[in-house]
């Protein structure tokens, strides 16, 4: 019997013990064809010579030197790169271990930043129904996962929160995109007018939402609007990008598709590329300087921010994007969505196929022509899982896009180094678990 605390505590799982390329391989010998990077992670695949050369190389040099005491050399060049890929001159990079991490420290960067502008009542941060922002108690409060936050209700704060942009289940047949874009990101202007603007710090999103809804891009226009209405009553925008940023999209940062300039980012999986366990928030120059020329100095640390072999790991990512792999995402992207619409768009389950670059959702229902969730008791997500491990295929289903409760989808985010004819594996395996599931 393990001693292993697992996820499920119920389950077993096949012990992983090599990666190669797009490939896990188990203890028992069979290969996995990895197109999730387990949840959006291995943006390069698995053994990547280059970046096992500068985690060993770093290792060798500097371990560990606590931020408290040292800068390092890899911490300083990963925070350059990404202020540099950032739309303003100016901006600021803190480090973390993670995802959940980084939207827990936005949260505490907003905070102080009003209460060293004198504005120390605003404190209430609005985000979207179904989202999920991370596992701490202040990331969990900002998240509307129904699943996710039931266990600990008691104890989260209730923020406001608005619906998501969610064009395949909310937009109406008469609207534009243009229409619906304005007609949900206004009501983020009535929650911000309901609270008092007085007391609103920030609002959060993801520019392209991962895990609860299945790869929902907002339309165009919408965060343009968003922006706006920030703008209007004085209230920071953070864009969550853990999941979709770090080149998933076809852009470094996911907002660039949507031409605004966040007040903060919060990054992390592909960062690392699970090489290393790193996230980064990325803030705007008045939002550092604010808090520079506070009294107080920003209460905040974690033991293991700007490691220095985790920043090794995150620089030879960051070169290797720049080598032309981030310039593919965006065409492969087309390929492999090309090639799920033709060879799923006319399942009896299949209702959307959508997304953004290499970060794919395809939405299951019972009905396409009503859109009708299969009901939960179904199980239509754990089968997807248990079925595509059976096949060997590792790829990310979900839950709860309906209400919290109903909806089924299964989350695609192969590594950047995917070529063609793993696209084709990929259609040959999910075929298979759908026969399995749905036959």
């Amino acid at each position: 019997m393990s001693s292993v605390f697992y996820r499920d505590p119920g389950a077993s799982y096949p012990v992983a013990v090599r990666g190669e390329g797009v490939y896990i391989y188990d203890s028992e010998g069979r290969r996995y064809l990895d197109m999730s990077g387990g949840a959006a992670v291995s943006c390069l695949g698995h053994g990547h010579p280059d970046i096992v050369r500068a985690v060993q190389d770093q290792a060798a040099r500097l371990s560990f030197a606590h931020t408290a005491f040292f800068t390092n050399e890899a911490q300083e060049d990963l925070a350059s790169r990404l202020a540099a890929r950032f739309a303003e001159p100016g901006a600021r990079v803190w480090f973390t271990s993670g995802g959940s991490e980084s939207n827990e420290t936005a949260l505490k960067i907003a905070w102080q930043y009003w209460r060293a502008r004198g504005k120390p009542d605003k404190t209430l941060i609005v985000s979207r129904q179904f989202s999920y922002h991370g596992g701490t108690l202040g990331a969990t409060s900002i998240s509307g996962s129904v699943f996710r936050r039931t266990p600990y209700e008691k104890v989260l704060h209730d923020w406001p929160r608005i619906a998501p942009c969610y064009a395949y289940r909310h937009k109406q047949e008469d609207e534009t995109d243009h229409e619906y874009g304005h007609r949900v990101a206004a009501e983020l202007d009535e929650a911000i007018r309901v609270a008092g603007p007085e007391n609103v710090a920030a609002f959060i999103a993801e520019p392209v939402v991962g895990a609860t809804l299945g790869v929902v891009p907002a339309v165009d226009g919408y965060f343009a609007e968003i922006r706006r209405i920030c703008d209007e009553h004085d209230v920071l925008l953070i864009t969550d990008e853990v999941m979709c940023g770090s080149g998933r999209t076809g852009t470094f940062y996911a907002h660039e598709h949507d031409g605004i300039v966040p007040d903060m980012v919060t990054i992390a999986k592909g960062l690392g590329g699970g090489y290393q366990p790193i996230g980064a928030v990325i803030a705007r120059s008045h939002v550092c300087e604010t808090l520079q020329g506070d009294k107080e100095a920003f209460a905040h640390g974690h033991t293991y921010i700007g490691h220095a072999i985790a920043c090794a790991a995150g620089v030879a990512i960051q070169q290797c994007l720049d080598d032309g792999l981030l310039d593919s995402v965006a065409d492969k992207g087309q390929r492999l969505t090309g090639c799920l619409r033709e060879r799923f768009g006319a399942h009896p389950h299949v209702g959307d196929i959508r997304g953004r670059g290499l970060f794919i959702g395809i939405e299951f229902v019972a009905d396409t022509k009503s859109k009708t969730a299969f009901p939960t008791g179904d199980g239509i997500p754990g089968k997807l899982k248990k079925a595509a491990m059976q096949h060997c295929l590792i790829c990310y289903p979900g839950g709860g896009s309906v209400d919290g409760r109903q909806g089924a989808h299964v989350l695609l985010a192969p590594p950047f180094i995917a070529e063609d004819r793993h696209f084709a594996e990929l259609a040959d395996k999910l075929d298979a678990v759908l026969g399995d599931v749905f036959s």
